[in-house]
Formats: structure tokens, sequence, C-alpha cells
């Protein structure tokens, strides 16, 4: 007997260091498996590992304390292993990703409490004590459990039941095909439960119940990480194939066909019952189909009854598990609708969705590659503008006006060649890049004289321009090509007569000019190339109170250079505004500077309607004026009446702050406009300067001095000073003081002067 139980303990010990070893392989496995359950899986293993050690220990010791050390290891390791199941069934066991089991706090407690008091066992002594018995002449010791390890068992046994309990609703409630990985592990369970308990009853000295243990953590990696449902799979597959709305057909190595679903019935047009001649329907359709190993795809076009179709073809084959052909499949997809929705989807991003022309990307794109691919040859870009179009559909309605632009696009392709590309730029305007020797001018411009737009009984002459643009680099952008067509029509002067304008060596020349002088506004600045110039401000009695600072461009190349040669163009491309801020501050410095030399003079500076779009006016004027320690009364700022055609509410707003710190707001050019007199009554201004432009050459006219009178009358009404520019001569100095204007400015006192000799003349003048 002592030799069997001897043969016992070494034969499990050699067991259970086997299961071991297999339970650390299937955790080093699972934890790199890129599946969710993976990690959990590896838990389960690793956690099952300590029991097992524990179990050996208590097997191969003849020493009570390490006995004891192994009965510890061994039942906190059931705990361990126990709360690692929990975590994995919770996951093994989900529905979906929404759902989950939620573990009950009170199972980790449980565990938490037990581990706790089997650590305290051996102070009290209240879960187990160890009784030696004589095996063959060494000692084996038993355990003797008392009421800390009954409470262990029913802990571990409930938590267990209440898993095991879980693994058989999901039986029930899992498909056929399903259910079985789910029975697998509940029947393990309940085996490893039996076997255990079998163990506490037939107080055998080995707990054999571990390798139940052991042999369930093998379970748990095998159906969670290398588990294939193949049924499963065989019945997904197949309902697939079948419900595929390709046509799919299966072949034998030899190129027979065995199975094909019903869209492969109908493409082929056999029966069920007809395999065997359907690799020849398929000849027929699409020509010869290789069959073999590997895969490939191919595109097959099949005209019938003038109907054209588009259809995929791929082939792949599969292999056993020695690598031989064991058959292929063929897969056909009708792409018809595919092509003519791309074909579709292609031709509305390349073509103007109301007249049918290109986009101006794509006439771009168009454009270029011609250049690209073309020698020798002549090119004009050509840029038509339908004039005043917005009243077209303001008149008629804007069907009216779609209809208009269709008509325009039919024209523009009765006139063009082949060898034309043209297309819509937007709107109104449509561009035209056609070989110089394929456009016929006259005919262009005869049918211009006359072009007529109809929507049934609705008539209507249509005004359309041409700019003309002879392409002499072809590097050049398409689009600068179009804008140097466009500004050619600004030469149009006679809208009605003429129609088709070129891009000439006068534009281009001005084109450079204004590319040339924006290039150096910065550099001037900072140079002081850009300077203020003052033109005296004189009283009534011809003194000077003051001066309008004007800029001046000092070129160290060209020179002195007019302010009609280069403030036109920064109005335009929004550089004004550096130039005016640099205005600004050199006025402040001035008045600065004239404020230690005890000169009591004020200085206007102009404010650009540009400046308005860019900056913060209010916030700019202030900060220099407290920079510099000004009096803002004697910087006056001055605003043409055209500022306020736009946002004039916010534009009095910010000349009632610029009054309200301490400035003079001026309104320039009074008269050269439409809206004064309306807007006069509500403008926050405290000077009106006024145009003569209102008088005639000889300053006699009586109407038009009864006009300036009444001005200056109304302006002294409503509290607004009055000072007329441009006067040019003694008559109208005195003709305007007698009808009581205040102040003059104009080259009859001084033209603009240079700092230095407005310094000397305002001396003079004031002696």
């Amino acid at each position: 007997m002592k030799i069997i139980i001897t043969d016992i303990r070494i034969g499990f010990s050699f067991l259970f260091t086997i299961v071991a070893l297999a339970l650390g392989v299937c955790a080093f496995i699972a934890a790199r498996s890129p599946r969710e359950i993976g990690k959990t899986v590896a838990k389960v293993d690793l956690a099952l590992i300590p029991p097992l050690m524990g179990n050996l220990i208590i097997i191969g010791s003849s020493v009570k304390n390490v006995a004891a050390a192994g009965y510890h290891i061994y039942f906190i390791g059931m705990n361990i292993a126990v709360l690692s199941m929990v975590e994995f069934t919770n996951m093994y066991c989900k529905i979906s990703r929404e759902r989950k089991h939620r573990t009950p706090k009170a199972v980790y407690g449980l565990l938490i409490a037990d581990i706790i008091q089997l650590l305290l066992n051996p102070f009290f002594g209240h879960a187990f004590s160890l009784e030696g018995v004589d095996v063959q002449g060494k000692t084996y010791y038993k355990l003797i459990p008392h009421l800390g390890q009954y409470f262990h068992r029913v802990v571990d046994n409930l938590i267990l039941g209440a898993l095991a309990l879980l693994f058989l609703i999901m039986v029930f409630r899992m498909s056929k095909v399903n259910r079985g990985r789910y029975r697998a592990i509940f029947v393990s369970m309940m085996l490893v439960a039996l076997w255990q308990s079998f163990y506490f009853f037939s107080k055998t000295p080995v707990n054999r119940s571990m390798l139940g243990f052991g042999i369930f953590g093998l379970l748990v990696f095998y159906f969670s990480i290398c588990f294939r449902p193949l049924k499963l799979l065989d019945r997904m597959l197949s309902d697939i194939a079948a419900e595929m709305v390709q046509a799919l057909y299966v072949f034998d190595p030899n190129g027979k066909c065995v199975w094909m679903n019903i869209p492969g019935m109908k493409l082929a047009d056999v029966k069920e019952n007809e395999l065997d001649d359907v690799p020849a329907k398929l000849e027929d359709l699409f020509g010869k189909i290789e069959f073999g190993e590997g895969r490939y795809k191919l595109e097959k076009i099949i005209d019938s009854n003038g109907e054209r179709k588009y259809y995929l073809l791929e082939m792949r084959s599969f292999n056993d598990d020695s690598k031989r052909l064991s058959g292929s499949f063929l897969i056909i997809r009708d792409t018809t609708e595919e092509k003519m929705r791309i074909k579709q989807e292609l031709y509305n991003s390349c073509h103007d969705s109301l007249t049918g022309l290109y986009t101006r990307q794509h006439l771009y794109e168009q454009i270029r590659e011609k250049l690209d691919s073309t020698t020798g040859t002549d090119f004009i870009t050509v840029f038509v503008d339908v004039k005043n179009f917005k009243i077209v559909n303001d008149i008629f309605s804007t069907a009216f006006g779609d209809r208009a632009l269709q008509q325009i696009a039919d024209w523009i392709r009765s006139i063009m060649t082949p060898d034309c590309v043209y297309g819509r730029l937007a709107g109104d305007t449509f561009g035209i890049f056609a070989p110089k020797d394929c456009f016929d001018v006259d005919k262009v411009d005869s049918e211009l004289s006359s072009f007529t737009v109809a929507d049934g009984s609705l008539e209507y002459h249509i005004l359309i321009h041409v700019g003309i643009y002879e392409v002499t680099e072809k590097d050049t952008e398409i689009s600068v090509m179009f804008d140097r067509a466009h500004l050619a029509l600004k030469t149009i002067t006679d809208e009605y007569q003429t129609h088709i304008a070129y891009y000439d060596k006068k534009l281009r020349e001005k084109v450079l000019w204004d590319q040339q002088i924006s290039a150096e506004v910065h550099e001037a600045i900072e140079e002081m190339q850009i300077r203020p110039y003052l033109q005296p401000i004189a009283d009534v009695n011809g003194k000077v109170v003051g001066a309008e600072a004007l800029a001046r461009w000092i070129h160290p190349e060209r020179g002195f250079m007019p302010p009609n040669t280069f403030i036109p163009v920064f109005e335009k491309n929004g550089m004004i505004v550096d130039v005016d801020r640099h205005m600004w501050r050199c006025a402040c410095k001035i008045l600065a500077e004239w404020k230690k030399a005890g000169i009591d003079l004020f200085i206007s500076v102009n404010i650009s309607p540009k400046d308005f779009y860019f900056i913060n006016v209010v916030s700019e004027i202030k900060s220099l004026v407290e920079e510099y320690g000004v009096d803002p009364s004697k910087l006056r700022v001055e605003i043409t009446e055209t500022v306020m055609m736009t946002d004039a509410e916010d534009r009095m707003r910010m000349m009632d702050e610029l009054r309200k710190f301490g400035f003079i707001v001026e309104m320039d050019d009074f008269g050269s406009g439409y809206s004064s007199l309306n807007l006069l009554k509500d403008m926050p201004v405290d000077v009106l300067k006024i145009d003569m432009k209102f008088l005639s050459s000889s300053g006699d006219d009586k109407k038009l001095m009864t006009i300036i009178k009444n001005i200056i009358i109304l302006s002294d009404d409503l509290g607004i000073a009055s000072l007329t520019e441009g006067v040019e001569t003694k008559e109208q100095y005195e003709q305007l003081a007698e009808i009581g204007c205040k102040l003059f400015q104009g080259y009859y006192f001084s033209k603009p002067l240079p700092i230095d000799e407005f310094n000397k003349f305002a001396s003079l003048q004031n002696e």
C-alpha cells in the first residue's frame, strides 16, 4: 500500500508539473493574441499555476512548515484563479459590445475577505491545521479543516457554481452551432466540481482534482483562442454565397463547374442541373477563361443589342493543407451602373451644370495640357463678359437669365473649332482658349453687334464685351492670362459700339508698373522715400493756420513721383493702408516738433475708405497722438463722403468717437458725390471742405457762386466750419471770402511743400 501511495505522489507531481508548464505556454500565446479576450485568458491560465505549485509543495514536502506554506499557496491561488475566472466569464459570455454581465462587488469582497482570513491562519489557526501521516518512512501532512477552511470552500464553490450557471444559461440562449463551446466549458466545470468534492469527502492524501482545474484552463485557452466553429462558418459562407448579387461559380482543379449561385445561373443562362455547360457559356460571353493556381482580375465590355455592359471578373484558386490545388472560384460583377455613375460624376465635376461648358478649373487644366503638348502655334485667351447681366435677371427673371447664359454658351460652341477649348469662368463670364488663326475676330464682332437672346415671345439684346490676350509666354499662369484679357475690357469707352479689346503694350506696361511700385512700397516707407508734403491752409486774412499732409514719393532712381502715379494703384490693391498709417505717424512727429518749437498749427491727414476695412482706424490714430504726446485737436482727420456710402451708421459712430476724444473731423471733396446734402444733417463732422470743381474756370458763374454761398450758410447754421480747397486765383479767394468762407487751401497760397520749406513759408506769412 505504501509503495502505491509513494508512486502516486511521484506520478502526480510529474503530472502537475506538465500541466503547469502547458498552462504557462498557453498563457504566453494568449497574451500575444490579437483577440480582445486574449489577455483575460492569459490571466486565467497563469492564475491556475500557483494552486498546482502549491499542491506540488504539499506532495513533495516532509516538513510541516513547508507543507503549510504549500497549502496557503494552494488556497490563496485558488481564490486568485476564481477571480480571473469571473473576469473571463464576464467577457466570454457577454451578448454584444453594448451589453455585458456586471460582476457584483460582493464577489470581489468575499474573495478578498477569504484571502485575508487565510493569511491570518498562522497566527490564529482558525482555518486549518496539519496532521502528519507516515508514508513509507516519510511524513505526509494532510489537511485538518476548521471553520475558516469551510468558509473558503463555500466562497469558492459558490462563485464557481454561479459561473457554471451562467455558462449553462448561455448554452440554452445560443444557436445550435454556437452552443458547443459553452457546453464544453460548462461540463468541464461540473466535472472539476465533482472531482474536487470527491477529494474532500474521500480524504485521499493527494488532491487529484487540481488536474481537472488544469484541464479546465487548457479548455478555456482552446475555445477562446484556437476554436473555430467550422459548421457555423460553412453555413454562413453558403448562405452568403447563395445571396450574393454577383455571379459566383466554383470549379474543381480541372475547370469543371461544381456549384453556382442564382445570379450565376442567370448570367450564364443555364439551369441548376446544367453545370457542365457553364465553362462554354462563360467563354462565349467573355472569351477564354484561365483556370489554375493564383488569382487575377479582368474587366470585360460586352455590347449586346446596342447596349454596352461592363463586367469585372475575379478568379481565385484555393489549396488544401498540402498546398495542392483544390479548385477555384470565379466572381463576376456587373459594374455597368457604377461605371456610368463614375462617368457622370466625372462629367459633372468638369462641366458647368447650367451651360454644359467646362468649369473654370477643368478649363485651366485643358489649356495647360494643350500648351504643354503643342509647339509652333500662336494662342489667344479670350475673356467674354456679359455687361449689366443683373438687369436681365431683375427685369425678366432668373429663369430668363439662365436661358440667356445657355444661348451664349451655344453661340460660343458654334464659333469654335475642335482645336479650341472654352468654359464658364464664373457667373456671367466665359473663357476661350484658341489658336490665333482659328478665332475670326470680324465674325465675332459682327455677331455681337446684334446678339439677341430669346425665350418664347421674350427677346433682349445682350451687350457682350470680349477681351483678348495673345499668349507670349507659355509658362504664365492660366488665371493671369485671363486676368490680362479681362483687363483689356477697361479700355472700352464706347460700350455699345466697341465689343472687342486687346491687351496691348500700354496695358502690359501698366501692369508691370503696378507690380513694381507695389513691391517697393514697404522699403519706400522704411527709408522715408514716401514722405509728407504740407500744403498750407490759410484763414480769411491770409494767415497760415495749418496744413494738409499729402504723400509724395522721392524715388532714388525715378526722382519725384507725382501722387497720381502710385496712389490709385495702392487704393486698388489695399496698400494705401500702409501709406496712410505712415503719413499719420509722420504728421504726429511733425506736430510734436512744432509743440517743442512753440508753433501753433494743425495738420490734416487723409483716411482712405480702404483703411476702415483693414485696420481699427480709431484705435490707430488714438495710439499715435498718445505716443507722441500731441493735442488731438491739432491732428485733423479728413474723410471723403464716399466713406459714408457703405456702413454709414458704423462710420458715423467711429467719427463721433474721434470727436469725443478731441479730434477735428473734416469732410473732404464735398460736392463731388450725390448724397452729401442728404447725409450732412446726420454726419458728425466739424469742417466741410468744399471742392472747387463746383466753380467754373472763370469763377464768375453766378449760379455756381450761389450754390457755394448757400452751402457755406448751411454749414454755418449747422455749426460746421467751411474750408474751400482748390483755390487758384486771387479772384476766387476774394469771392469766397466775401460770401463767408473762413478757411482756404490751394495753389493761390502755395503748392504742397517739403517740411522745411513749409516752416519757412508759414513763418513769413504769419509775421
